[in-house]
């Protein structure tokens, strides 16, 4: 089984048609009979129900279809790493909610705009996951909260962030409820960098706290808050873009604990075009500014950012 094998049944899988097929890759029909037939032969069962003027997947065919089509998307994405020269190909990007939700809107439009043949897609998570995934080599780069402690990342700060504390109307998260012993606290799941940030400062400021309950999306758990049900922490660039944010109190908390910063991270191994073209999208939001690096380029990478005319090569290197 080779990477033409797979194209070729992912071609004729999609345009359900040999001789389509054939046209797109430019070849001649009975070439990717004898091909198919071999692919088959080696996997032992038929991909495809042949007809007299059709072709169509069988269930096996269809399951095979999502392992070709992921095995065809590592090999352009491995493809691109070691190839300096222009963002190309698939890239897994991952991000925090927050950072999606305020950030990624008119980051992402801008790097379409500049480099409209990568096939980007964007993953969600909490920032333990996303680093997790990132560090698996299951995304290219991401999006995450601070501290990120792994030699074998990459990363630089690509946004500052302000951490507030947001409570009912009247309601001091200092003080338990009216006839409750204490509040109901809302976050993220465990591995969500800002619920551990919550939990320092409420620890730090005895706060009175009930139970904690996981809510998956800020827009939830600012009407979680509104209605009176607890507190929560949130950036406050985000609460100033949720609707009904005049409805819940905001509540300025130690630097410590509110000073935070968004990383850009990839593999130390892996610092492809598509993540170094991502990176110069966000030094030109934040209007040239170049941040300093969790570890300096080795010099591949250095070698990837003199390649590229269009990258500025005067880069920032930490102590």
């Amino acid at each position: 089984m080779d990477l033409t094998q797979l194209r070729m049944f992912c071609c004729v899988a999609e345009t359900g048609s040999l001789a389509r097929a054939a046209e797109q890759l430019h070849r001649v029909p009975s070439n990717l009979t004898t091909r198919l037939r071999q692919l088959e032969l080696e996997l032992g069962t038929d991909l495809f129900i042949r007809e007299k003027q059709r072709i169509r997947l069988s269930a096996m065919g269809h399951n095979f279809l999502n392992y070709a089509e992921r095995i065809l998307a590592l090999s352009d994405e491995a493809m691109s790493i070691t190839h300096a020269g222009e963002p190309a190909g698939n890239f897994a990007l991952g991000s925090m909610e927050s950072t999606a939700a305020t950030r990624l809107p008119s980051l992402l439009a801008a790097y379409h705009q500049a480099f409209p043949q990568v096939a980007l897609s964007l993953v969600t998570g909490t920032s333990g996951e996303i680093i997790d995934s990132v560090r698996a080599g299951r995304l290219a780069a991401a999006l995450v909260d601070a501290p990120i402690d792994f030699d074998d990342l990459n990363g630089c700060i690509s946004y500052r962030e302000r951490m507030v504390v947001i409570s009912p109307l009247n309601e001091s998260p200092l003080e338990p409820p009216a006839g409750r012993s204490g509040h109901t606290v809302f976050a993220f799941r465990p591995s969500c960098s800002y619920r551990q940030r919550l939990q320092a400062w409420i620890k730090q400021m005895n706060v009175p706290v009930a139970n904690t309950m996981e809510i998956q999306s800020y827009h939830s758990m600012m009407a979680c808050v509104a209605s009176g049900a607890g507190i929560a922490m949130v950036p406050r660039s985000v609460l100033e873009q949720l609707p009904g944010h005049e409805r819940v109190q905001i509540h300025e908390i130690p630097d410590e604990f509110a000073d935070t910063a968004t990383w850009l991270i990839w593999r130390r191994d892996a610092f492809s075009p598509n993540v170094r073209a991502l990176k110069e999208q966000i030094i030109v939001q934040n209007d040239g500014v170049i941040p300093l690096l969790k570890h300096p380029l080795s010099p591949e990478e250095v070698d990837l950012m003199h390649d590229t005319k269009s990258i500025r090569t005067d880069i920032h290197f930490n102590p």
